[in-house]
């Protein structure tokens, strides 16, 4: 299947769509998730277009990690979370609701219960404030 440029994440990459962003570079961008699993839910996009893992350029692929593992290790530090689901989906079948390459980094504190994917919005003031505390603790 081609890939569909008109996909929100590749509207969010072109500018086009609005999202709360965490961190960018040349390769990629991260933001809050705007329907979080759990509070501190960040998404990693590469900005190369690709609807999977398995079409992703291995230096697409190289930027993507080196970025989800920065932002995991801001995440930990700003909520002081024990543990981290890192989190990547390839089709509709496992789970993909956004035809576009993308990880996952959603804190878990030990006993608490994540929440569905993709079920309710989050309030956007929260999420702004979040973003902040995760920017803060990126080193």
């Amino acid at each position: 299947m081609a890939y569909d440029s008109n996909n929100i994440f590749a509207k969010i990459l072109r500018g086009e769509a609005p999202c709360i962003k965490v961190y960018e570079d040349d390769q990629t961008l991260a933001f809050m998730d705007l329907m979080p699993q759990a509070d501190g839910h960040v998404l990693i996009v590469p900005k190369e277009p690709a609807e999977t893992l398995l079409e992703l350029s291995e230096a697409g692929a190289m930027a993507a990690m080196r970025t989800t593992r920065r932002i995991a290790i801001a995440v930990k530090k700003a909520l002081g979370v024990e543990g981290l689901h890192v989190m990547q989906l390839n089709g509709a079948a496992a789970g993909q609701t956004v035809p576009h390459i993308h990880f996952h980094v959603i804190p878990h504190a030990a006993g608490s219960v994540l929440r569905v994917h993709a079920a309710q919005r989050a309030d956007e003031e929260g999420l702004k404030a979040m973003a902040e505390r995760i920017k803060a603790s990126l080193d």
